[in-house]
C-alpha cells in the first residue's frame, strides 16, 4: 500500500535518493535564507521595525540548511547539484513570485509595497512549508536519526506562518488590504502549479533512482495531480485566509541555534 510513510522510508534507506532529497532541501533554505538576509538590509525606514524579524527569519532558513547538510554528514554523503526543474524556488522566482534577485542584488531601498509583496508570498510559501513538516512530523517526529531535526524545523516553520499572518494582518489594518488580498490570491494559484511541477520532477528522479516500477510511478503521478486539480478547485483558500496566531510576536527575540546539526 503506498502511503507516505512508505514512501519516505524508502527514500531514507537509499543514500542515493536521500541525497538528493536533503541537496533539494538545502538548497531551497539556502536561497531562503540569503533572501530574507537581503530583504532585511534594504528595507525602508519607514518599516525598519521589520528587519530584525526578517533577519531572524532568514537565520532560521540558513539554519534548517546546515541541518540538512549535517544529516548527509552523518550518512557520509555529500551534497548533489539541485536538478533545476526541482528547484522550487528557482522556478518561483521565474513565475514571479518574490521579489526579483536582481534587486536584492542591488543597494537601492525597497519600498512599502515591495515589503507587504513579500510577506503575502511568504505567507503562501510557508504555509507549504508548514504542512510538509506537519507530515513529515506525523510520520517521522519519533525517528531516532531525523525526528529531532524534524521537530526543529517544524517549530521554525510554524512562527514563519504565524509572523506572516500577524505582520499582515498589521499592514491590512493600515490600508494595504486590497493589495495584501491581490498578492495573495496570485501567488497561491501559482504555487500550486509550481508545486505541482516541482513534485513531478522529484518524484520522477526519485522513481529513477528507487527503480520504481511503472504502474507505481503513474499512481504516485496521478496523487500528485489530483492534489493539485484539488487545490485550484478550492484548496488554494487556505493558503489566503488571514487570522491571528495563537502567540504574538512569534518572531520576537534571537534565533535558536542547531550545534547538535550544525
Amino acid at each position: 500500500m503506498l502511503s507516505a510513510r512508505s514512501l519516505f522510508q524508502e527514500i531514507v534507506d537509499h543514500d542515493e535518493a536521500f541525497q538528493l532529497f536533503c541537496s533539494i532541501a538545502a538548497g531551497g533554505e539556502a536561497q531562503g535564507g540569503w533572501e530574507n538576509a537581503r530583504i532585511a538590509a534594504l528595507v525602508p525606514d519607514s518599516m525598519r521595525d521589520l528587519a530584525p524579524k526578517i533577519t531572524r527569519h532568514g537565520a532560521d532558513e540558513d539554519k534548517h540548511g546546515r541541518i540538512f547538510n549535517a544529516l548527509l554528514r552523518k550518512r557520509g554523503l555529500a551534497p548533489v547539484p539541485v536538478p533545476p526543474e526541482t528547484d522550487y524556488t528557482m522556478l518561483l522566482e521565474r513565475r514571479g513570485i518574490g521579489l526579483p534577485h536582481a534587486t536584492l542584488r542591488g543597494e537601492r531601498a525597497l519600498t512599502e509595497e515591495d515589503i507587504v509583496v513579500y510577506l503575502a508570498h511568504s505567507r503562501v510559501t510557508e504555509q507549504r512549508a508548514a504542512d510538509q513538516m506537519d507530515m513529515l512530523l506525523r510520520n517521522f517526529g519519533d525517528h531516532p536519526d531525523l525526528g529531532k531535526a524534524i521537530r526543529m524545523i517544524g517549530a521554525d516553520e510554524d512562527n514563519h506562518l504565524a509572523y506572516c499572518h500577524e505582520e499582515l494582518l498589521r499592514l491590512a489594518r493600515v490600508g494595504h488590504g486590497r493589495t495584501i488580498q491581490r498578492v495573495l490570491r496570485e501567488c497561491a494559484l501559482t504555487e500550486i502549479a509550481v508545486y505541482r511541477d516541482v513534485s513531478l520532477a522529484v518524484m520522477g528522479h526519485m522513481g529513477r533512482l528507487l527503480h520504481w516500477p511503472a504502474p507505481k510511478a503513474a499512481v504516485l503521478a496521478a496523487g500528485i495531480r489530483g492534489t493539485y486539480a484539488y487545490e485550484r478547485f478550492s484548496g488554494w483558500h487556505r493558503m489566503v485566509d488571514l487570522r491571528r496566531p495563537e502567540r504574538t510576536d512569534p518572531l520576537g527575540g534571537a534565533p535558536t541555534t542547531a550545534p547538535e546539526f550544525a
